[in-house]
């Protein structure tokens, strides 16, 4: 297989942005394989995902970064490089549910997700029988009030010690603080119901039963210091009726969970999203 290299841009939208980063592939021998671009009109924002073979790119992977630096000087971009051949690590944290734990598992395994899961961490022991069966290892940290603020230093180090480049949560039924927000700014992504904030709290699908709801949903985004408030990667819906019960419900929004959670952690490993301000644009 011919690797690829993955060139991520943000910047004030300006001339010849299309222009200056085709050449720099073209001269240098790339073919350029994908080239998506969005501008924001009303941000004024540029936004573009490039992606080239690099068997004939005459600079090396890792003087690229070096290379195209000047370019982004000139035209105050913002950018980030990535190679199709990294396998990034991931840490996933959980809680009670596994039902997104286990999913994400599966998918790494049957290799629709392209990562090494380096890490289970989560406040209940439950969960360390799933990791195991696995053979991922597994931290547990019960939370309390008293101690969770040492609790979340000592999850922060285990992350940052196994080597893991995003953290997913996975029905982690914790607030995180916001020192470890800043820990991994735009890398940590959560799953959670579309009926926030219309019904916030515990049981809030019995809430949308009480309510007659004809549409449920999931949302993943990246989480912010404010509260499930952080740019939207992906979401997913699924139409209820009358004969549905609350059973019903739980169950049709566990597997919209399922189905976001996933997709929006593939897209990130995949560097298919980009985030500005509190939006994303998404080259799928």
């Amino acid at each position: 297989m011919n690797h690829t290299a993955r060139l991520i841009i943000s910047c004030p939208d300006q001339r010849g942005l299309v222009a200056r980063v085709s050449d720099f592939v073209s001269r240098n021998g790339g073919n350029i394989l994908h080239f998506d671009q969005h501008t924001d009109l009303a941000d004024g924002v540029f936004l573009a995902r490039v992606e080239w073979e690099l068997e004939s790119f005459r600079i090396p992977r890792e003087r690229i970064r070096d290379c195209f630096q000047g370019i982004a000087l000139e035209c105050g971009m913002q950018f980030d490089l990535a190679f199709s051949d990294h396998v990034p690590k991931v840490a996933i944290l959980a809680s009670k549910l596994p039902h997104c734990l286990q999913d994400l598992l599966l998918r790494q395994r049957a290799g629709e997700l392209k990562a090494e899961i380096a890490l289970v961490i989560s406040n209940h022991a439950e969960a360390g029988k799933i990791a195991q069966s696995f053979g991922i290892p597994f931290r547990h940290f019960p939370i309390t009030r008293a101690d969770k603020t040492q609790q979340e230093a000592a999850e922060i180090e285990a992350i940052q010690s196994a080597g893991a480049e995003l953290v997913v949560l996975a029905r982690y039924m914790q607030i995180l603080s916001e020192s470890f927000v800043k820990a991994f700014p735009n890398r940590i992504i959560n799953i959670h119901h579309s009926f926030l904030p219309a019904f916030v709290g515990a049981q809030p699908y019995h809430q949308a039963f009480a309510r007659g709801v004809k549409l449920i949903g999931a949302t993943a985004h990246y989480v912010t210091s404010e509260l499930d408030n952080g740019p939207i990667i992906d979401q997913e819906i699924a139409r209820v009726s009358h004969r549905d019960s609350v059973d019903d419900l739980i169950r049709k929004g566990r597997d919209l969970e399922k189905i976001a959670l996933a997709r929006a952690v593939r897209l990130h490993l995949m560097q298919r999203v980009l985030t500005y301000g509190n939006k994303t644009v998404i080259f799928d």
